[in-house]
């Protein structure tokens, strides 16, 4: 068995994200599996080496995973110019992520991201060029696609289950606290428009690609934000004016003429089944898709209901429906995606989750913003290298 060692570099793993889905779940996880497996006996062995700017709690990371002092580092520059790493990670905060992605590509490594990949359009394809004119390899996380729920309805949508799909609603969100008297779940820097946050360039990059993927190109967006909790407490329990949207309600128009629906927000409590759901109508048969879990209801059980708002329902709509089942183990998505972008890189598998898909997500926030402000309906046009 030949063993390849490939070092990455991982910049952002102090952050809740790149710590506990690419670090630990994904690269790790490869790791106590004993590599992956590229075939005719050959066995990646992942090796990291973490970036950031607060050495203390790299250090404490290495720690916690036996990982020695030569995995980190606090100066970027001196990694990307070691001959012996391979491919630049990068989950840094969006501000900072363009730049370093520059550097990384002109120091010809592969480049595997979080989104959204730049802060505008225009940056995002710059990357996106500049990747194919250096001749790198480049991949953007789109994790939704590969969780259990939506592989089950690609599954369904493969097998014609729905017939013409006419429509797709999405329901996205939770309650993030305020911060004054309960810790807020997400950082703050995610209600500071200065910063770059706010959940339209956080979640429409999501809606983008699982609209794309599943049932079509975007080609228009007409979406309305709001700002609903103004005022919020950082970190060291100082308030702080929320100058980002904490909620979006997009209408998306898709190729083929289906209509998406969906509503965006940190400040919505929960009920439904899961955090995200999806409901797919078509002529032939609907599903409801979380990210693990999908049921379905097809067009020969599905009940007829009559509208009678004088006597209680004698049913159960919910119970009208048929779970789906697995059938098959379901890893990870975040890692399945990493596999993925592994045998791109070194066994030249397909892959065309690049730095152009996530040009297009950045394309779909920045409409969706100009939508919401100018309070009209936007064509996305088509993006090219």
């Amino acid at each position: 068995m030949n063993r390849k060692t490939v070092r990455i570099a991982m910049n952002g793993v102090t952050g809740r994200m790149g710590y506990r889905q690419h670090l630990v779940r994904s690269i790790l996880a490869l790791r106590e599996q004993g590599g992956l497996d590229l075939g005719e006996g050959t066995v990646l062995w992942p090796e990291p080496v973490l970036v950031g700017r607060r050495e203390h709690a790299l250090r404490e990371i290495a720690d916690r995973h036996g990982l020695s002092d030569e995995h980190i580092s606090t100066d970027l520059a001196a990694v990307l110019a070691d001959p012996t790493i391979d491919i630049y990670f990068d989950s840094q905060v969006t501000s900072a992520r363009e730049e370093a992605i520059k550097q990384a590509v002109a120091a010809g490594k592969h480049v595997y991201t979080e989104k959204p990949t730049a802060t505008g359009l225009d940056g995002a394809l710059e990357l996106a060029r500049l990747a194919h004119a250096k001749g790198v390899k480049s991949g953007v996380v789109q994790d939704k696609i590969f969780l259990p729920g939506l592989l089950k309805l690609k599954r369904l949508i493969d097998g014609g289950f729905f017939g013409r799909i006419l429509s797709v609603r999405g329901e996205f969100g939770y309650w993030v606290f305020e911060g004054d008297w309960q810790e807020a779940q997400r950082p703050s820097w995610n209600y500071r428009a200065e910063d770059g946050g706010g959940i339209v360039v956080d979640m429409f990059p999501h809606w983008e690609y699982v609209l794309h993927e599943l049932f079509g190109r975007v080609k228009s967006v007409q979406a309305l934000t709001a700002t609903h909790i103004p005022q919020r407490w950082d970190e060291n329990g100082k308030p702080y004016d929320a100058t980002a949207d904490d909620a979006a309600y997009g209408i998306f128009e898709l190729d083929g003429g289906a209509v998406a629906q969906i509503n965006s927000s940190w400040a919505v409590r929960v009920n439904r089944d899961e955090l995200v759901e999806f409901q797919v109508d078509g002529t032939e048969g609907s599903a409801v898709a979380g990210l693990r879990n999908c049921r379905v209801q097809h067009r020969s059980a599905t009940p007829k209901p009559v509208w009678n708002p004088d006597i209680p329902a004698t049913y159960a709509f919910r119970e009208q429906w048929q779970e789906i089942p697995d059938n098959t183990e379901f890893d990870n998505g975040f890692k399945a995606q990493w596999e993925l972008f592994l045998e791109h890189v070194y066994a030249d598998a397909p892959y065309h989750w690049d730095l152009l898909a996530g040009a297009r997500g950045v394309q779909l926030a920045e409409l969706g913003l100009k939508s919401s402000t100018e309070g009209r309906r936007i064509e996305v046009p088509e993006i090219a290298l």
